[in-house]
C-alpha cells in the first residue's frame, strides 16, 4: 500500500472534526480513498502528486469494467475530489486530478416505500415478551414514526427523549440539531423497552450507558447493528419484500405527504437542508395518485 496514511488519517480528521461528518460517512469516504490508493499501486504510482487526469480516467474505466453502479462511481468521484481539494488546502499536492471529471448522471429512480400492510407485517415479528423483542420493536416503531436516520437513531441517549410530550431531540448531519415528535404506537414500544427489556440487559455490562439503544451485552447499539436488526426483520417477513433500512424513512415522508402534511414540514422531520431533496417523494406521490385515479375513475 501506498504510504499515504498520514494524509488519510489528517483528511478523515478534517471530515469529521471540522465538517462534522456522521462517523458511517466519514468510514465510506475512507473506503472510496483506500480504493484509489489500492488502484495506484497496481499502476506503480507512489506519490499522491503525481497522479494526473489520464491516470484519472483509467481508473474510471476501471470502475465501470467492475459494474460499479452510476450512484456507486458518483460517490467515489466527489469523495476522490474533496480528499485532493483537502491535500491542496494542505499544500501536499499542486493539483487536483479530479476537478475535470464530470460527476456521472444519476438515475432518477423513486425512493423505495412500504405500503402499511407490508408495515403491519413488520411489526408482528420481534417477540415483545424478551428484552431483544422489545428493543427491536422500539427501534422499528421509532424510525417509521420519525423518519431519522439509522446513524441518529443509534445515537440517541435517554436524555434526548421527552416522554411527556412525546418529542425527540435528534443530532443530524453536521451535528444539526431538530425536535422530531412520536405517536402512541411509538411511546408505549419506547416504554416497554426502557423499564423492561433496556433494565434487563443493561447489567450485562460494566458500563453507565446512557444510550436509549443498548445490544446483547449492554453496550450502546451501533448504526451497524440497527441495520443488522432491520435487515433480520425483513428477512422473517416476507421474501417478496425487498427494503433497505433507509426505506423506513422514504416510507414515513411518502405517508406523511400521502396524508396532506406540506412539503416544508416534512422538510423539517426530515432534517434536509434542501426543498429539492424532499420534493423527490412528490414523484412517489405523484405515482400512487395517479394509481388511484386509474383504478377508480370511471372514464379512465
Amino acid at each position: 500500500m501506498i504510504n499515504v496514511k498520514e494524509s488519510l488519517n489528517c483528511y478523515l480528521e478534517y471530515l469529521q472534526i471540522e465538517k462534522n461528518y456522521s462517523q458511517y460517512t466519514t468510514l465510506c469516504y475512507e473506503k472510496d480513498i483506500l480504493l484509489f490508493m489500492e488502484f495506484l499501486e497496481e499502476e506503480g504510482i507512489k506519490r499522491l502528486e503525481d497522479v494526473t487526469y489520464s491516470n484519472v480516467r483509467i481508473f474510471l474505466t476501471k470502475l465501470h469494467e467492475h459494474s460499479y453502479s452510476k450512484r456507486s462511481i458518483a460517490r467515489k468521484v466527489s469523495a476522490l475530489r474533496s480528499f485532493y481539494r483537502f491535500l491542496s488546502r494542505e499544500h501536499t499536492v499542486k493539483e487536483n486530478p479530479f476537478t475535470m471529471v464530470s460527476l456521472p448522471k444519476r438515475s432518477h429512480r423513486n425512493p423505495s416505500f412500504l405500503y402499511k400492510e407490508e408495515l403491519e407485517l413488520l411489526f408482528e415479528v420481534s417477540d415483545v415478551s424478551t428484552p431483544l423483542g422489545q428493543r427491536d420493536q422500539a427501534i422499528l416503531e421509532l424510525l417509521y414514526a420519525t423518519g431519522i436516520r439509522v446513524s441518529e437513531c443509534a445515537s440517541i441517549m435517554l436524555s434526548d427523549i421527552d416522554m411527556s410530550m412525546k418529542t425527540l431531540l435528534v443530532y443530524g448531519k453536521g451535528k444539526k440539531q431538530r425536535y422530531v415528535p412520536f405517536g402512541n404506537f411509538s411511546y408505549e414500544a419506547i416504554k416497554k423497552y426502557r423499564d423492561e427489556g433496556r433494565l434487563k440487559l443493561l447489567p450485562k455490562s460494566n458500563i453507565d450507558c446512557k444510550a436509549l439503544f443498548v445490544n446483547h451485552r449492554g453496550q450502546p447499539l451501533t448504526a451497524r447493528g440497527i441495520r443488522y436488526i432491520l435487515n433480520r426483520i425483513v428477512k422473517k417477513t416476507a421474501e417478496n419484500i425487498h427494503i433497505t433500512p433507509h426505506s423506513l424513512r422514504h416510507t414515513f415522508a411518502t405517508h406523511m405527504l400521502n396524508e396532506g402534511a406540506d412539503m416544508r414540514t416534512v422538510q423539517e422531520l426530515l432534517g434536509h437542508e434542501n426543498l429539492s431533496t424532499t420534493q423527490i417523494y412528490t414523484h412517489v406521490t405523484k405515482d400512487r395518485l395517479r394509481s388511484i385515479y386509474m383504478n377508480h375513475h370511471p372514464r379512465a
